[in-house]
């Protein structure tokens, strides 16, 4: 089966200042990277108000949608900014991730990445911050579990920042495990292991500045891997941000690119042995564009080896 790359031009109309490490050339630049691949290419839709609703109040969609401004640029919090297309390309991200959820589960296809922008995973109940507006990734968990009445779905988050909003939506979620690895000490400052959410629910991987793959690769063997294995989930959701990478200014890990190929196949060898090889991947972050593009495109490469 094919592997589903979901993706819309409303993601190019999230526009930040010059100079923002969240910026429309991050979507230019991994889709040029994944252009010669053979993948099911497919428009994202919008996120319904049903599936928003699941995770955001109503007065924070409003809130939101109220923000958004004729023209120029508006500044929410000291990192996050929307602009007239903001709003609309949020949809698509959490639409589109939401999409994906659905043309796995149905069969259509094995597995998809959901190459939208603004990221989601920093996303809090009623709160926007860390570029996010909705939180896509726990968005999709919730319309698994509610719309396609799964009983377990797992989310790993490998962005090099803690997904505390994913934490934060799926905190009082038994249906769902949240495995999160992510450089410590770093903004937000959440993220420790001590943070397990209201079913013991949540792992919290933390990892030291400087450190690499070894050291990923030892936590994620040990730990997080044993952990999913138990939980036995119908389906793996991947906030796959690429942001751990030894290149990216907004961090301090050292990762390579080999190292987003290895937790990837890893995750769908996990998904094979117990949700049919059912994964659902969807963009994060990754500030230097080189190596978000090898690193996304290593990833994609590495869906589309298990789909076949």
């Amino acid at each position: 089966m094919a592997t589903a790359l979901i993706t819309h031009a409303d993601g190019m109309n999230y526009v930040t200042p010059d100079g923002h490490p969240e910026q429309v050339a991050r979507l230019e630049h991994l889709l040029h990277a994944v252009a010669g691949l053979d993948l099911r290419r497919v428009g994202a839709r919008e996120a319904t108000q049903e599936e928003l609703l699941r995770c955001h109040p109503q007065r924070y969609i409003d809130l939101i949608r109220a923000a958004i401004p004729g023209s120029g640029q508006h500044q929410l919090d000291a990192d996050t900014w929307v602009s007239p297309g903001s709003f609309e390309a949020a949809l698509r991200a959490a639409g589109g991730t939401c999409q994906a959820v659905d043309m796995v589960l149905s069969g259509e296809v094995a597995n998809a990445f959901c190459a939208m922008r603004p990221p989601g995973h920093h996303a809090e109940t009623e709160k926007p911050m860390g570029f996010c507006l909705f939180g896509s990734a726990a968005i999709a968990a919730k319309h698994a579990l509610e719309a396609h009445g799964l009983s377990r779905v797992a989310v790993v988050d490998f962005d090099v920042h803690h997904g505390n909003g994913t934490q934060d939506l799926l905190w009082d979620e038994a249906r769902a495990l949240l495995v999160s690895s992510q450089q410590m000490p770093l903004w937000p400052g959440t993220g420790t292991p001590e943070e397990r959410g209201g079913h013991d629910n949540v792992m919290n991987l933390p990892l030291p500045p400087g450190s690499g793959g070894a050291e990923m690769r030892a936590r994620y063997l040990n730990e997080a891997f044993p952990r999913l294995r138990a939980f036995s989930p119908e389906l793996i959701i991947v906030s796959a941000g690429f942001d751990a990478h030894k290149d990216d200014p907004l961090a301090q890990l050292e990762w390579e690119v080999e190292d987003f190929v290895w937790i990837t196949r890893e995750l769908c060898a996990i998904a094979s042995e117990a949700a049919g090889g059912r994964v659902v991947s969807t963009l994060e972050g990754g500030y230097d564009l080189a190596g978000l593009s090898a690193s996304a495109k290593a990833h994609v490469e590495v869906l589309m080896e298990a789909g076949t």
